[in-house]
């Protein structure tokens, strides 16, 4: 038997790649299902008239939405109950939700053909129907798991620079060039200018942890990207900064900066 109308649960692959239970998700699935099954009409027999195509494609669309949303409840049903690899899940999940879409096949089918199918043609309609549902299934779980290993691999994102919002509005969006201490207030050097703040440098090198940088004086914190130069001469060291500011570097921090390379 050859059946009429193509059948799509391609959806379902997409589908599992979006976290279960959220609001946005169902309407997520069926709006990519309902693409898919429109795309696969355009493919439809067009020599069996206008209403037949329509019929054709109706179905297709149907096929499409609920195999979307069987299959994503049948993946993340043996997901949520077995830990296993993405292949058995897969087939598991496609053995899972066959039956319910045979069964919608088989009805809609009848329907197109204006009577119900024979008995002969059930073990085919229902083998071939399995095997969509459980590749559909497969690749969902293929694609899912090697997003989550991709994603496990990556290193942390580093955290936001807390001392970044200390910055004062003409400032904001500046690299941090180098902090240093005047009195009571700190000079921001940065790549939009200078400005000062009312704070003391141990609280601001405490908050810009995340930035490589080392304080090199006891007045004056630098951002490793901000250096230009480094000259050494008398047994003190200078740097110097991208806007062209020298910072002396002090005996206590010259060692500490000679391991880093810095000097």
């Amino acid at each position: 038997m050859t059946l009429p109308i193509r059948q799509s649960q391609a959806p379902a692959v997409r589908a599992s790649q979006t976290a279960p239970g959220t609001p946005s998700l169902i309407p997520r699935v069926l709006g990519i299902a309902a693409v898919i099954g429109v795309f696969i009409s355009l493919f439809g027999p067009f020599d069996r008239g206008l209403a037949a195509y329509l019929a054709n494609s109706l179905a297709n669309l149907v096929f499409s939405l609920s195999g979307s949303l069987i299959g994503l409840f049948s993946v993340r049903e043996i997901e949520r109950r077995l830990d296993r690899g993405a292949w058995v899940t897969g087939i598991l999940a496609g053995l899972l939700m066959a039956p319910a879409q045979g069964l919608i096949v088989w009805s809609v089918v009848s329907l197109v053909e204006g009577g119900w199918l024979p008995s002969a043609a059930l073990p085919e309609l229902f083998w071939r129907t399995s095997l969509i549902c459980i590749a559909s299934c497969c690749g969902a779980t293929l694609v899912t798991h090697r997003r989550q290993a991709v994603a496990s691999a990556a290193p942390p994102a580093p955290a936001p620079v807390k001392f970044l919002e200390r910055l004062p509005l003409k400032l904001r969006g500046a690299e941090i060039w180098a902090v240093e201490a005047e009195d009571h207030y700190l000079r921001l050097h940065t790549s939009r200018g200078q400005d000062l703040i009312l704070m003391r440098l141990a609280d601001a090198i405490a908050e810009l942890e995340g930035k490589e940088g080392a304080q090199v004086h006891r007045s004056w914190w630098v951002a490793r990207d901000a250096i230009t130069a480094a000259e050494k001469g008398d047994g003190r060291a200078v740097l110097t900064l991208r806007d062209g500011v020298r910072v002396p570097v002090s005996r206590t921090y010259a060692g500490k900066l000679r391991e880093k390379r810095w000097i």
